[in-house]
Formats: C-alpha cells, structure tokens, sequence
C-alpha cells in the first residue's frame, strides 16, 4: 500500500496483538483468533546470519532490542479508574473467565451479577404485604390498597442499579448471561425443523440484557467518550437480535469507532447491511484506518461485487499482509461469485497445502468442488475434514456436498442436519439442505429450510432463488416472483435470475414483462459465461459474443402472444445466427452453439412463418435443413410435402 512506512507497520502489528489479547480475555474467541492470524501474516523481514549464531546478542535478551514486550497475561487499561476496578476484580474476574472457559455461561454471570434466588420455597407463614390506609379508608370499604414496596425492590432503586463493575467485568458477565441464554434457546428447540424449532423459541435473557445496558449508558451519558467499545458491540448484537436493526447500526458504529480492532463488531455491522448503498451511507460514519479497508472489501464480497476495485483494495491489503489466509479466502469467494470456478479451487488448493488443519471456509470450497463435479477432490477433502474435525458444520456440509455428488440425498440431509445441531445459525447448511430437499421432492421442507437461510442472511441469493424455485414447482407463481425478485435484486448480473422472473412472467400470461426480463438477461450474460445455475449444476457454457439461444426463443415466442410476428420472426432469426457464432475476423468467429433443441424450434417456427408469409422458397431451405438435422424430423418432411404441394399448385 502506498504510504504504508515501516513505523506504521509497527505500529499496527502492537495494535492487532492488543486486539488479539484483549478479545481473549472478553472470551471473543473467533475475533481473537482473527487479529492473530493477520498479526502472523506479515511479511517476514530479512534476518542477517549475525542475528541467529549462537554467540549473537540478540540471543542473550538484551532489554534494549527487545521492544514491545507481548503482554501475556491482561492488558493494562489506560483509564485510571477502570484500572483500579480491573485491579481490585483480577482475582473474580479470573475465576469468572475460567467459568466462561468450561461453558458454565450461569456461573461466570453470578461471579459479578449474582442472581437473587430465594434459598428455600417460600414459607407459608410468610407475611403478607404490609398495606397502608389513610384517613379516609379506614371508615367502610377500602377500595384501595396500596402495598408498601421496599425500596431495594422498588425499579430504580439501589437493588437494581448495577453494582461498580470494570467495563470489562460488566461485558464477560453480560455476554455469559447472553450465550447462556443462546444455550437454552437451542435446548428448548429441540430437532432441526421440528414442532418448536422457528421463531417461537427466543433468547429470553435478551431483555434484561438490554435494560442493564441501558441502565449503565444512561448512567454514562454525562461522560462523552468513557465507552471502550465493548459494551456498546454486545449492545449491537442485542439489538440485532430483536430486530432493531437501525439502532443495531448505530451502535456497532459506535463500537468501532471507539475499539477499531475487534473484527467481531464489524462482522455484525456487516450482516445488517442490505446493499451497497447502505454500505456508502455508512463509510464516512467509520474510523479512517486499515480497518476500514478491510470491512469495505469483506462487504462487498459479502455482497456478491466481485468487480475491478474491490479486487484493487484486496491487492493493496495483500501487499501489506503477504501470507494472510483470511484474504486469500476472500479473493476466493471473489472468484466464486463470479463463477471463476478454476481460480477460485487454485486459491483453496493452496489454502489447503498451506495449513490442512484449517476448516474454515471449507463449505465454500466443496461448493466450488461440487460445481466443477471434481468427486475426487471432493472425497479426498471430506476425508481431511473429517480426520481434522467431525464435529465442525464446515465439515458436515462437506461430506453432505460429497454425498449430494453421489445423488445419495438421504444421506447428505442427514449431514446437513448435523450440521445444524451444532451450529443452527450456519447459513451453507439451510441452503444446501433445502437444495436436496427440492432433489427429494419434499416442497414443504425445502420451503422450510430456504426460509430459515433467509432468517439468517437476507443476502443469500440462493435460498432466494430456491424458494422462488419450489414455489414455482406448487404452481404458485405469484410467489414464486416475488422471491425470483428478490434473487435478481441481490445478483443483478446473474442471467438465470431474470430468466426465471421472464419464466414466471410468461406462466402468469403477462408477456409485456417477460419480454422486459428476458432482455434483462441477455443483457446480464453479457458480463457473465453462463457456466452454471443457482443450484451448482453444470450447464453447456456460452462463450462471450454468443447470446443465449433459448431466452432469445423465449422473447420470440413472447412477442408471437403480443401478436407481433415480425419481432418475433427477428428473434428466431437471432438465434438461427447463435449455431454458427460471431462473423468477422476475431477469435470468435465461427465458434457457434451448434445445432440445438432450441435452434431446431426456431427453424421450423421460421419455415412455418414463411410458408404462411408466401416465401416458399425460404420456407423450403429451412424445411429441408431441419430434416437434414435429425431434430424435429417428422415435422420437417411434413412441412416439406406441404411446401412442394402449394408450389406444385400454383404451377398448376
């Protein structure tokens, strides 16, 4: 990256390894392993012979060579005040991470936030609330009666403030009371797609996560820039998780403004981003750093924008993070997008020789692998995974692509479903469980498991385009566009999206628009081969300059129902000129689709059209090419007997 000094280096490295211990120590696992990893992929600077001989100094420890120490333990806090608090908690705030450490997410909150559970049952002499009456009560009926609330129950009373915690402490115990919280909630809905698994079972302790929150910023508010970024980043998720998407927003912003480096906070800022407009609304709100740069890049991979310039942010991070897997993973999924299949296995192949222990990402390299219909790097990746670490659900969707392959779709849901059991937010295994469920002929199950992919990432086009797809096999196409929609929305460029919005379109007798979206593919295949559609089956390629021979029969046959033969007659001329490719000198030329179905159609659709027009001489050379074909043969001779009884008529 231009600009980018040694000392700024330097400087960054100190700030992945604080990010990297600190988010250790708040039990952010995956963010912590991610600041690691970028911190180990800088480029190696040359060491002299001097530096590694036995007698060197460097060997002897000098404290003057050894800057930056790595701090090894906790990092120290640069406030005052929370470092008294963090001082005063080390010995509880230990123990309540060793807890966090075991799962024992209840246990970890108690060690700072004790619950008030009564010792025993409640004894039945127990006194009622003591009631106070007033003058005027005491005479008659008394309508009113009002109990007399100690104040350490009152709300707002000294009970429920929170006690004078680090905000370190009030993070892990609040994020322990939200992870067990997580906890229960997959408890309580018991099997994948059973009776209560869905939107009815929720994380119960989300609200009273949220008020404590609350409690503590408004507490906070007189004291402008006090938040580290933690608190505020577990206040994002809460809200993410009730839906309150724009606050979410806010505050995650707020987050990493105030903690840049825990890649965690940006992660869920990016889940609630719906498009590249929302993401340009928000970058100037952002701090201006590396990182930055790298949410801005992440993004719009997550948002399927595999185009010049974020291939050009990608390239800039690469010179400064030569060996990062993280990034090479990206460039991946960049490719992948963009339907470079054999670019995008060369970069896992090499992820792969690199570290053959890592699992991450590897369902989108068995996605690539089932593409390609590569079976045995697809076995022999499934046998890795599985040796490394069965209980992944990165592994589970391997072997279950690997079984889909096979077209053992039993076997593959079943895989699926286990990878759900360990992790029901991962979106790969409600995708491609809904693909096998379509392959299974189980609509109601499919629908199921496209529409839960959906709750998960509204960005996934593919469990867009499979609901679309399963409605339109129920014949319900008013649904089936919607969803269709939805897909062509989040890929505009993908031709298949709108030739399924043409399809419905024509199946709902509105020709008009199916002409419109037809269009709109040949308009998006000329960005992209169509080498495969949404459900990663392999097609017959068209190469750039040929046009789609059967979207083209498609509008043709739309304009035939707006009784517009003469547009229609152009088309199927279009796509006769499809057999034989491009004229002129380039590459191209010559390098047709060949003789096809859909050519075969359109021939014998023009020789009807001129025999009916009088031109029989054209109608007769078609006639006579589609017998000669093999396609449509019978039709052809039949046509070519009527051609040569009018001709003879009109001799006559």
């Amino acid at each position: 990256m231009v600009g980018f000094s040694d000392r700024d280096r330097d400087q960054l490295r100190q700030m992945l390894q604080d990010a990297a211990v600190k988010c250790s120590e708040r039990c952010l696992y995956q963010s912590a392993k991610w600041a690691s990893e970028l911190l180990n992929s800088f480029a190696i600077p040359d060491v002299s012979p001097t530096d590694t001989e036995p007698d060197s100094q460097m060997s002897e420890g000098d404290p003057a060579q050894l800057r930056n120490p790595v701090p090894i333990a906790m990092t120290a806090n640069v406030d005052p005040d929370e470092a008294v608090l963090e001082a005063q908690e080390a010995h509880k705030y230990l123990l309540a991470k060793s807890f966090f450490d075991c799962r024992e997410y209840d246990r970890c909150a108690s060690v700072f936030l004790p619950d008030n559970l009564p010792l025993g049952p409640i004894a039945a002499s127990s006194s009622p609330p003591t009631t106070v009456k007033t003058p005027l009560q005491q005479k008659g009926k008394s309508k009113i009666v009002t109990p007399v609330i100690p104040d350490k129950l009152k709300i707002g009373g000294a009970a429920s403030a929170l006690p004078r915690l680090s905000q370190r402490s009030l993070f892990l115990s609040l994020y322990a009371k939200f992870m067990a919280g997580e906890k229960r909630k997959d408890e309580d809905s018991e099997m994948i797609l059973g009776p209560v698994d869905g939107g009815a079972t929720v994380n119960k302790e989300i609200v009273g996560i949220s008020r404590r929150l609350e409690t503590w910023f408004s507490a906070r508010s007189e004291l402008p820039g006090s938040g580290q970024g933690w608190l505020e980043y577990l206040y994002g998720i809460v809200l993410a998780k009730g839906k309150n998407e724009t606050k979410a927003k806010e505050w995650l912003i707020r987050s990493v403004n105030a903690y840049p480096f825990n890649w965690g906070a940006w992660q869920e800022l990016s889940n609630l981003l719906e498009s590249t407009d929302d993401l340009s609304h928000i970058v100037p709100l952002l701090p201006q750093n590396i990182m930055t740069l790298i949410f801005h890049m992440y993004s719009n991979q997550e948002l399927y924008q595999s185009n010049d310039a974020v291939h050009h942010q990608l390239s800039a991070l690469d010179d400064i993070f030569p060996s990062s897997q993280f990034l090479k993973t990206q460039r991946a999924l960049l490719y992948y997008h963009s339907r470079e299949f054999e670019e995008a296995e060369n970069i896992f192949s090499t992820l792969i020789h690199e570290d053959p222990y890592r699992i991450d990402s590897l369902d989108h390299y068995s996605n690539i692998l089932y593409v390609m219909a590569s079976r045995p790097k697809l076995a022999f990746l499934a046998q890795l995974a599985t040796t490394t670490d069965k209980f992944r659900p990165e592994t589970c969707c391997v072997v279950g692509n690997y079984y889909s392959l096979k077209s053992e779709h039993e076997k593959a849901v079943m895989y699926f479903r286990r990878a759900l059991t360990l992790d029901r937010s991962f979106l790969s295994a409600w995708t491609l469980m809904g693909h096998e469920y379509v392959e299974m002929k189980n609509t109601h199950a499919a629908i199921e498991s496209y529409r839960r992919a959906v709750d998960v990432n509204r960005k996934d086009y593919r469990a867009w385009y499979g609901l679309g797809q399963t409605y339109e096999v129920l014949e319900m196409h008013y649904y089936a566009l919607f969803y269709y929609q939805r897909a062509a929305s989040l890929k505009p460029y993908d031709p298949k999206m709108w030739q399924a919005v043409g399809s419905c379109f024509s199946k709902m007798d509105r020709p008009f628009d199916a002409v419109k979206a037809y269009k709109r593919a040949l308009i998006a295949g000329s960005y992209w081969d169509q080498s495969s559609n949404s459900f990663s089956s392999v097609e017959a390629p068209v190469s750039n300059g040929i046009m789609d021979p059967e979207l083209l029969y498609q509008i043709a046959l739309m304009y035939e129902k707006m009784n517009n033969s003469t547009e229609a007659a152009a088309y199927m001329e279009l796509v006769l000129a499809q057999e034989d490719g491009p004229s002129g000198d380039d590459e191209m030329a010559g390098q047709g689709v060949g003789v096809t179905a859909t050519t075969s159609k359109a021939r014998m659709w023009l020789a009807r059209w001129e025999f009916s027009q009088g031109d029989q001489a054209r109608a007769m050379e078609l006639a006579t090419e589609l017998a000669q074909d093999g396609v449509e043969v019978e039709e052809a001779k039949a046509l070519v007997r009527d051609i040569r009884a009018r001709m003879e008529a009109e001799r006559a």
